[in-house]
């Protein structure tokens, strides 16, 4: 009779230590975010201490060195945290719908979408700033993805991950393509996508934060109702169905909460490779195959990742600066390279 219970004693204090590790880990991924927050505030062409900063905010006093802090600073920091965020639990969501750990946000077409949008705007409707592209944007990419679910769903082998992967990277492949073929024919179009195409969080007009913060909290709610669902549906639809989940009512809230999350970052910062891609994968390393664990740790360290990116673009070629999404494939290409080539990697 004792022999039998040596298991279970033995096996409660690993399960204890890998939930103490995953707090820690979390918490620690918190304080860096903090940190790049205060860095992000502080750096720039105007390279300010952060006592500076502090009494900016405790102190206004209507100086240009407050207005720099507590406006355009605060606006790029928050405006990075947000986008970081949405793009990394979008990443994690479309990694577990699909059961493959290099899928991408951009495989529902959502990219594609926004980009053909803009093109649309520009080239036909004569929309020239920044501030219009955001409603054309956003409707863009939620009517690609629409577009991409609904015609993944239909037809024999529909709602598969493999259908749907495959339905969104055609489309998304058709949609470039005019996209292309608008800015090349049309020298306007290419001058006015090009900087949003590069991807940037800099000189972001008024009230972008206002008008995308609606989509990623509500795709944030939806994808936290589908966030643990997904550990059944990872192995496999016909597991999910036997502990009584619906695969397909779970399945088209993870596509309408990727929509809105990605669909308002790209909107807002144009297409920011490797984020969604990058740290979801990454993050496995530290949380294992449990998709709420990954989702959480997606949520904070993709911001890190596009803060860290957007600081090193103010300083590669300070006083000038570079985009933000130049700088990302530097630093998110060598660590999943890293992360492709390591040992581990093939088992996740």
């Amino acid at each position: 009779m004792t022999a039998q219970t040596i298991p279970a004693t033995v096996a409660a204090p690993p399960r204890r230590h890998r939930s103490r590790r995953r707090w820690i880990g979390i918490l620690l991924s918190a304080a860096l975010l903090a940190a790049l927050v205060l860095l992000s505030i502080a750096i720039g062409s105007a390279m300010l201490p952060l006592d500076v900063v502090w009494r900016a905010f405790a102190d206004p006093d209507g100086s240009a060195t407050q207005v720099t802090v507590t406006e355009a600073r605060l606006g790029r920091t928050v405006l990075g945290v947000l986008v970081g965020v949405a793009l990394g639990v979008s990443g994690a969501l479309i990694q577990a719908l699909t059961r493959n750990p290099l899928a991408d946000p951009g495989i529902l077409g959502v990219n594609a979408g926004a980009g053909f949008a803009i093109a649309l705007a520009v080239a036909f409707l004569g929309v020239t700033s920044i501030h219009e592209y955001l409603p054309f944007a956003f409707a863009g990419a939620i009517a690609a993805s629409a577009i991409v679910y609904l015609a993944a769903g239909t037809g024999r082998g529909s709602g598969s991950p493999v259908r749907l992967t495959l339905v969104g990277v055609a489309f998304a492949a058709v949609l470039t393509g005019f996209s292309h073929t608008l800015a090349l024919i049309d020298v306007d179009t290419f001058n006015r996508m090009r900087f949003w195409g590069a991807g940037t969080i800099t000189d972001r007009p008024a009230g972008t934060i206002e008008a995308i913060l609606p989509a990623i909290v509500l795709g944030a709610v939806v994808a936290a109702f589908c966030v643990r669902p997904l550990n059944a549906i990872a192995l496999g639809d016909d597991a999910a169905r036997a502990v009584g989940l619906r695969v397909g009512l779970a399945r088209a809230g993870v596509v309408v909460a990727v929509t809105l999350l990605c669909g308002a970052a790209t909107a807002a910062a144009g297409p920011l490779l490797f984020v969604g891609l990058v740290v979801p994968h990454a993050v496995r390393w530290i949380t294992g195959p449990d998709w709420v664990w990954v989702t959480a740790y997606s949520a904070v360290l993709a911001p890190v990742l596009v803060l860290a990116s957007d600081i090193l673009a103010r300083l590669v070629v300070f006083p000038a600066e570079l985009q933000v999404g130049v700088v990302l494939p530097l630093l998110g290409a060598p660590v999943l390279i890293a992360l492709v080539r390591g040992r581990r990697a093939r088992a996740l």
